[in-house]
């Protein structure tokens, strides 16, 4: 559990949780030298981001580790829309591992979509953070994934709400109640 110093400000993730989670890589490099992250895999964007730099580019700077932004909705961005022809994209993956850029009005391709699971009807949005190609992310990507998310984002995220369930009288503001959202997300984890 840490304090959260900066608002959420839409597009401006990084700078309420990259500090955090720079500290916890230095904190691993120091305690743990044995233990050195070969990759990060962010929950958020690299560079599909409507500023082209995302979590995932953040933290990788900061740390100089390879990074890799995986996020489970599509940004929209540089033109990028969930509109029909996206969504006939995503029924046209039809096992896991199959893929399909995600090119902006610009004409650069700012991600894979990706069909994790076979399983799962919903792809995952894979984007360059830094030091690592498209290809290669999608495929440490797609080598994590035992359900639809890759395995190391799908643990941190079953942990943290089982800490946060565990806590014995957490503040209102910290914990989200158990609610039909909640439940939903947990259930995204493994579609």
């Amino acid at each position: 559990m840490v304090p959260v110093t900066a608002p959420y400000v839409a597009g401006f993730l990084a700078f309420r949780e990259v500090p955090v989670l720079v500290e916890a890589v230095q904190r691993l490099q120091q305690e743990e030298p044995q233990l050195q992250p070969q990759v990060l895999l962010v929950d958020g964007n690299g560079l599909l981001h409507p500023r082209g730099f995302g979590t995932a580019c953040h933290l990788g700077v900061l740390t100089d580790l390879p990074c890799i932004g995986v996020a489970k909705n599509l940004l929209q961005v540089d033109g990028l829309v969930r509109d029909e022809l996206h969504r006939e994209q995503v029924r046209s993956l039809q096992r896991s591992g199959e893929t399909f850029p995600l090119t902006g009005t610009s004409g650069k391709v700012l991600g894979m979509a990706l069909r994790s699971y076979n399983n799962s009807s919903k792809p995952l949005y894979v984007s360059v953070g830094h030091r690592v190609s498209l290809g290669t992310a999608v495929r440490l990507v797609r080598a994590c994934c035992r359900f639809r998310v890759p395995e190391p984002i799908r643990q941190a995220d079953i942990r943290s709400r089982e800490y946060l369930r565990k806590l014995p009288c957490a503040p209102q503001d910290v914990l989200e109640p158990a609610s039909p959202e909640s439940s939903k997300k947990e259930a995204e984890l493994e579609d």
